[in-house]
């Protein structure tokens, strides 16, 4: 009975802190995203499009001369979810947006099924 108790005041609270972690994990993978695309942008004059995607920053795009990447170290990640991101260029904030869809994958939500972008 104890035991119980334990794990019914414990378990709530270890969770939401795994839920944070995966947000914070998920906002510094779009910074970082974004590092690399301004990298990107000064070697090649433009961001990658919407087709050519996060992978530009990885592999080079055909018909780009100018490329000196990678420009990340390794593959692009999923989010922490096991969702890709979502790349557009242009976005509807600036010159691009990264998207997080958060834990259920779909578009809004809130907590932790909220979408973070850059």
């Amino acid at each position: 009975m104890i035991l119980g108790m334990l794990i019914g005041y414990v378990a709530p609270r270890y969770f939401a802190q795994v839920g944070k972690s995966e947000v914070k994990v998920t906002q510094a993978q779009i910074d970082a995203f974004g590092k690399a695309l301004d990298l990107y942008r000064l070697d090649v004059r433009h961001f990658p499009s919407t087709a050519q995607g996060l992978q530009a920053l990885v592999a080079k795009p055909v018909n780009e001369p100018n490329w000196n990447g990678p420009y990340l170290k390794k593959a692009v990640p999923l989010d922490p979810w096991g969702h890709p991101y979502v790349y557009r260029s242009p976005g509807t904030h600036g010159d691009y947006d990264i998207i997080s869809y958060g834990r259920d994958g779909k578009p809004g939500g809130v907590g932790e099924d909220a979408d973070l972008t850059n």
